[in-house]
């Protein structure tokens, strides 16, 4: 399996550059984004499928999520730079993502325990990815300092080779990692839902008083818009990961109370954000960025009310389930909202 992995690893790393033998640059072409996704995650899905007993059919369907976008982004003429090739850059790997789920159940998305468990599984790749990347980052930089003190400069290595590279490798190795070592990253995921639910609780507790007692109020643009976007659902990510870092049968501790701080605290921000962006929707009209903003806020403000009565019940004494029910549903909201900012977008909005 090893071997496997390396091969499949070697691959993605060729295929992060194919791009570049047709004149793109990775850091100057924006359209190297809408394709970034196509190019890594489909051998990250061929890695697994391997691993896995899926019929032909169920291979079939899970091929076809990939295709679809990379027959549409050869025929979509997206504006360079401009907000639905962004929206799609951004969106589309999280659609592959949550196909990638498909092939890691052998087809089983519809249990619950099912979906937690691909939960795991991504809460877990992520983990050993950022580990991956502190210690390339510690590479690159001995890279850097040891062939300059030889009197090479190897910034463009670096910069258009080791990094990119290396960054696609780490995609299937963070994977074979989380299948080989899972009992070592088991350990640590209930420590570190114990260290960032405190600290994202304080932040977003801090944002609100900010909010509350400042004057300057929220600047919506388009960078903002999906920076907040991403703040919330980071607090929705972060407490799916807590209620998959603990059996079902654990009862209620101070760290869940916390939680309910967080959620509420999110909460209030994401219902600031709304009304920002219905005013700017009232007095300008309908963007790419406002109306994917809308979509996003609207979906996290119904997840984030009813996980918020249901942590008031569950430290109320009531079981867990019905929270990992309702988190490990949103996952196809999730993934059915950015298809369709992925494929309806660039045409509502005449590519702009």
């Amino acid at each position: 399996d090893f071997l496997r992995m390396g091969a499949y690893a070697t691959a993605a790393a060729v295929a992060i550059k194919i791009p570049a033998t047709f004149g793109l640059d990775l850091y100057e072409d924006s359209f190297y984004g809408t394709i970034l996704g196509l190019l890594v995650l489909p051998l990250l899905g061929a890695y697994l499928a391997g691993k896995r007993p899926l019929t032909r059919r169920r291979l079939l369907g899970v091929a076809v999520p990939f295709l679809l976008p990379a027959i549409l982004v050869s025929i979509y003429p997206f504006e360079p730079q401009g907000s639905t090739e962004l929206l799609w850059s951004l969106h589309l790997p999280l659609v592959l993502w949550l196909v990638l789920g498909v092939v890691y159940l052998e087809g089983e998305w519809t249990p619950v325990e099912k979906r937690m468990d691909f939960v795991r599984f991504s809460g877990e790749w992520f983990i050993y990815f950022s580990l991956i990347g502190l210690g390339g980052g510690v590479l690159v930089g001995l890279t850097a300092a040891t062939f300059s003190v030889l009197g090479f400069e190897p910034g463009h290595f670096i910069q258009y080779w080791m990094v990119p590279c290396g960054a696609a490798g780490a995609v299937v190795v963070a994977a074979w990692l989380v299948e080989a070592k899972q009992s070592v990253i088991e350990n640590m995921a209930p420590v570190l839902t114990k260290v960032f639910t405190p600290l994202f609780a304080v932040m977003f507790l801090a944002s609100v008083v900010a909010l509350l007692v400042g004057a300057g109020g929220l600047n919506i643009d388009r960078d903002s818009l999906i920076l907040f976007d991403v703040l919330l659902i980071a607090v929705v990510g972060l407490l799916l990961y807590a209620i998959s870092a603990r059996p079902s049968e654990a009862g209620p501790t101070a760290l869940d109370r916390v939680q309910l701080v967080l959620v509420l605290s999110a909460l209030v921000l994401d219902v600031v954000a709304m009304v920002e962006i219905l005013s700017r929707i009232s007095e300008f009209g309908f963007t790419p960025n406002r109306t994917m903003a809308l979509g996003w806020n609207l979906i996290l403000l119904a997840n984030l009310i009813w996980s918020a009565w249901l942590l008031v019940g569950f430290l109320r004494g009531k079981p867990l389930a019905a929270m990992e029910k309702w988190q490990t549903s949103f996952l196809t909201v999730y993934g059915a909202w950015a298809a369709v900012v992925v494929v309806v977008f660039p045409v509502v909005f005449d590519f702009i």
